[in-house]
Order: structure tokens, then sequence, then C-alpha cells
């Protein structure tokens, strides 16, 4: 593609309101224009990015056994009630009407859609299996658009459907995403990990999340150098203490704590350790009447240890929570525990509660907790001794660094992830809602047992950027920039010498299949870097009149410092080689 027949819009600066660096970058570079909050055109150059991805994502998914097809953005409600997801999905669910008044929904995903396709067209048990995808454009009306590609409200997914004719066949279905994502992100060139991942409103029983490592990321990935242990925050164990609980070696004391109603000031006001301390987190379930009123409030005390932080995940596991929770509110910590929070505690409640407590506080001796009294807090508290044990004793706390890896293999590890492709286990979680079934070799009918798979197509564009960028700009893999290779020819315009030596090296890539974008648009030197720095392209051939003299152009990475200089008769072989075909 020569510069002056194609698109590019960079600009020196971006909108204030652009708040991560992929946001930035991209808006600098002309990849995105702003349509509205959340929604955005994308210009050429940043399509062809985009269109890099589809391609491997379609490449490996065909290899994989996966039939594309394509589903609607607009949807008929009807499917949805039929899961009870059009209600349950809440506002992010973007609901609409036809003229004649029938509820419609602009697709977040589609598992009612190719469920009902599977259970019209898959009727045999000779039809299965059966893996269906499509990309697609995809819509979630979230409440707070941002980050541009990372967290925008219209974008562009590929998901992908399995149906088999039992568990077994399912799971293998499964792993055979699992390689093929594993392939399609290897051939992306991006740094990532796959980590064992909670299923999530979509549902389902194994799961796994594919991050791109970087800085930015608003996920935790928690793993262990020493094994192939690797999971998202929200699903890691963190394993029970070795350790018994050690008999009490103090008296109980209430201590006066004025002003000190978070355990950092406790434990610093007591001199003592933060991991002495124990915080007090108060929940309630609800039981209702059909007509949606409240029958009856369960108020639950979790404890979790100072130094430690709630994994809402986790607790909402913990039998009796699994149906939802949500923070008490004042008046009912008051109502149960006689005192507003600040200074709550296990001990001396006014009303009966549950008591859940972390593996980690259930073999604490001697800690610390509030006393049900303003500015007091309960020294010496022991278990069986002054708190009776606790109703139920489960993992809901957060990993931390250093804490013992599940597997026993080493110590764990943080490091912070974009999430950009999920895989689910889905079971008969919709086949049996849509009742989707097939006959089985003896006539019987059987539900479908199915797998749901995704691939954040637009916010791998932007997870790339966020993994790979400097202070000039983009820094793209091979497989995925706009370009792999710019030629830069210095004085084009003017000199003849440099316009046949970089048209030839074009020519010779081009019929080589490689992607290259020859800058003729007569751009001064430093304007011509700057874009081409700026838009990511990989690899860089300067050419110019001084060096052709001598028989040399100059080869620079996008990575790279310093140029090299070539043989210009070796360029083409060289880019060759140095490229990703």
């Amino acid at each position: 593609m020569r510069a002056s027949r194609f698109f590019l819009a960079t600009v020196k600066e971006a909108p204030s309101d652009a708040e991560v660096v992929s946001h930035r970058l991209m808006l600098r570079a002309g990849m995105i224009k702003r349509a509205a909050a959340g929604v955005y055109s994308y210009m050429p150059l940043g399509l062809r990015v985009i269109r890099k991805v589809e391609a491997i994502i379609r490449e490996e998914m065909d290899r994989a056994g996966a039939i594309e097809l394509l589903m609607p953005v607009v949807q008929p409600a009807e499917l949805w009630m039929e899961t009870g997801r059009f209600a349950k999905m809440g506002p992010e669910l973007l609901r609409v009407k036809d003229r004649h008044g029938r509820d419609f929904i602009v697709q977040p995903t589609s598992e009612e859609v190719i469920t009902d396709i599977a259970r019209q067209e898959l009727r045999s048990y000779r039809q299965l299996p059966k893996n269906f995808y499509h990309i697609q454009t995809k819509f979630r009306d979230e409440r707070r658009p941002r980050f541009g590609l990372m967290r925008g409200r219209e974008f562009t997914m590929k998901d992908a459907y399995s149906f088999d004719r039992d568990v077994a066949g399912a799971e293998k279905s499964y792993d055979i995403m699992f390689a093929a994502y594993r392939r399609i992100f290897d051939r992306f060139g991006l740094n990532y990990r796959a980590v064992a991942a909670d299923t999530g409103a979509i549902g389902g029983s194994r799961s796994h999340e594919f991050q791109v490592i970087a800085e930015t990321g608003e996920d935790a990935i928690v793993y262990c150098a020493g094994s192939d242990y690797a999971a998202n925050i929200e699903l890691a164990e963190a394993v029970a203490p070795a350790q018994a609980r050690a008999a009490p070696a103090e008296e109980l004391a209430v201590v006066p704590t004025p002003g000190k109603s978070t355990c950092e000031d406790v434990a610093d006001f007591l001199g003592l350790p933060l991991e002495r301390t124990v915080k007090s987190l108060v929940l309630a379930t609800e039981e209702r009447n059909p007509d949606g009123s409240a029958r009856a409030i369960q108020v639950w005390l979790l404890l979790v240890r100072g130094d430690h932080d709630l994994n809402e995940v986790k607790a909402g596991k913990v039998p009796g929570l699994e149906g939802g929770f949500r923070f008490a509110t004042v008046d009912e910590i008051v109502d149960h525990f006689g005192i507003k929070p600040g200074y709550l505690g296990p001990r001396g409640a006014q009303k009966p509660v549950r008591v859940v407590a972390d593996r980690s506080v259930a073999v604490m001796s001697d800690f610390v907790t509030g006393a049900n009294l303003w500015d007091h807090h309960l020294r010496g508290v022991n278990w069986g001794r002054d708190l009776p044990e606790p109703d139920l004793i489960a993992d809901i706390r957060n990993v931390r660094a250093g804490d013992p890896s599940p597997d026993g293999k080493g110590v764990l590890s943080i490091q912070r992830g974009i999430e950009v492709g999920h895989v689910f286990f889905l079971g008969t979680k919709y086949s049996e809602a849509m009742k989707a079934t097939f006959l089985d070799e003896t006539g019987k009918p059987e539900l479908m047992v199915m797998g749901c798979y995704g691939i954040g197509v637009t916010r791998i564009v932007g997870a790339a950027i966020e993994q790979g960028n400097d202070a000039r700009g983009i820094i793209f893999p091979d497989a995925i920039a706009p370009f792999t290779v710019a030629i830069c020819p210095i004085g084009m315009d003017k000199s003849a010498v440099v316009r046949a030596a970089a048209a030839q090296l074009y020519d010779e890539l081009v019929a080589a299949g490689v992607d290259v974008l020859l800058d003729d648009r007569g751009e001064r030197p430093g304007a011509m870097f700057a874009d081409m720095e700026l838009i990511g392209i990989p690899h860089r051939v300067t050419i110019g009149e001084r060096g052709l003299k001598d028989g040399r152009v100059e080869y620079q990475h996008r990575r790279d410092s310093q140029a090299t200089a070539l043989a210009q008769a070796d360029a083409a072989a060289f880019i060759k080689g140095r490229v990703a075909l």
C-alpha cells in the first residue's frame, strides 16, 4: 500500500478524556473516531488491525472444526425470556420495541439464538457434536463506558457454541477449543496467560480466561512460577493454614480504642501485628414473597483477618449465600449488633447472626475484634472459650503474593492482566431452559450439553497496545500490525534514485507476501518516522540518497534504539527473514 493512496490521520495530542494509553494512542494514530460515549467508528488503519485479528481467529476456529455462521444483532426478546435473562441481566441489556410493540434486545451475546437454532436443526445424535461460531457486533449498555475499546458499549466479538450428546463429549469439545485459543493467542504474538476463572453470569461449571499481561489491566492474575497453576484472583484458592490453632495465652479484655475503627489503626494503637486483628463484614440475604416483598432477612457476619480482603465471588459460593446477597444496611446492623459500623464484632450480638470465618481466622487465637461498643475493641479473643465455633469455615478471602500455591509446588505471584478471551463449560443450563434435545440411539430425547467460547476482537487491539507501547507510540506484534513493514524514502519527491530504490524494494516485498506501507507522501524524515512509530509498524527501512551512494539502506525494528546498516542488494532478503510471514 502506498501512503498517498491510503488514509493516515495522525494527530499530536489526544483528547483530555482519553484515560488509558491504548485509548490515547488509537485516537492519535487515527485508528478510531468517537461517535458517541462508548461507540466508535473504526477508521481504515484500525480496521486493518481488526481484520488481521479476525483472520487468525477464523483460521484456527476452522482448523478446530468449528463452523461459521452469522446471527442477528437484534434478537427477539421471547428467546431471552425462556432463559430468564431478559429480566435478570439488568440495564446492561439494551431493550427495544419495534413498531408493533414487540420486544427485542440488542445482543450482548448469543446463547439464546444459537440454542434456538440447535433445537430446530440438531435432532439426532448422528448430527453431534457441532460447534458454531460467528464474529459479530455486540452491545452492552455500560453505565460508564471508558477506556476506548477496552470498556466500550459497542464492540466486536467472536463467540462460539458447542453442542454434544454427553458430558464426556462436551469436555472434549472444551479441550479442543482451549487448544485452539492457545494457538490463536500464540499467533497474535502477545504475552498472555490462560487462567482458571469464575463462570460469572453466563453460568456453567468449567471456565478459563485468556488474559493479556499489562500493568494497566483491571484483573489480578494469580500464578505459580514453579508450576502450571494460574487463576483469576476471584477463583484462586487461599490454602488453609497448615498450623493448628494455638491454645489461649491471653485473658479476654475490653480495651478502649478511641477513634480507631479500622484494623490498621487498631493494630497500630495496640502495638500489635495487623494479622492479629479480625475485620467484620455484615451481609444480608432475603427470602421473598410471590409479590416480591421481603418475607425474611438473614444477617450474616463474615470474619476476615485484618491484613486480608474479602473475595465477594468466593463469598457468593458459601452455602446460604449462593442465591445472592447484599451488604446489610446500617439499620439492620444496629438492629442486630446494637451499634453502627466501626466497632463490630462476633461477640455479644443482640440477635442471631450466621457467622462465617475465613480459613485463616478459624485457626487464630488471642485475636482482636470489635467489642460492639463504641470506641472499644476486644483483645485476647479465642474460639471456644470466648466465642462459639463459627457456623461455617470457608475460603472467602483474596490470595496474596507469597501465599502457598494450591498445587503445593511453590508460592503464588500476582500480576495484572486484561481479559480478552473466555471459555465456558455450560452443561445443560441453556438447553434445559429452552428444551434443546436430540434423539439418542434408542429414540429417547436427551438434553444437549453445551460449551461457550468468546474472544473480544476489538478488545484485543486495545490490549495489544496496552502491552506494547512507548513514548513514541504503539508497538504492534507482526501478526496484527496494520502494516508489517514501513519503507521511508528520504526526499523521494526530489530524487529519482531514491524513488527507484524504494519502488524496487516495495515491489520485491509485496511479491513475497509482505504487508508493506510505502510512505510516498514527501514528508520530512522526522514527520515520517514519527507517524510510522506512532502507528506501531514493527519494521522500518529508511532509504536515502547518501546511503544509496554507498549501496546501503537502514533497517530498524520498532523496539530497537538504533538503526542497522544493510547492503541495498540484501535488504529484501533480510526483511523477509525478519518478518513473520
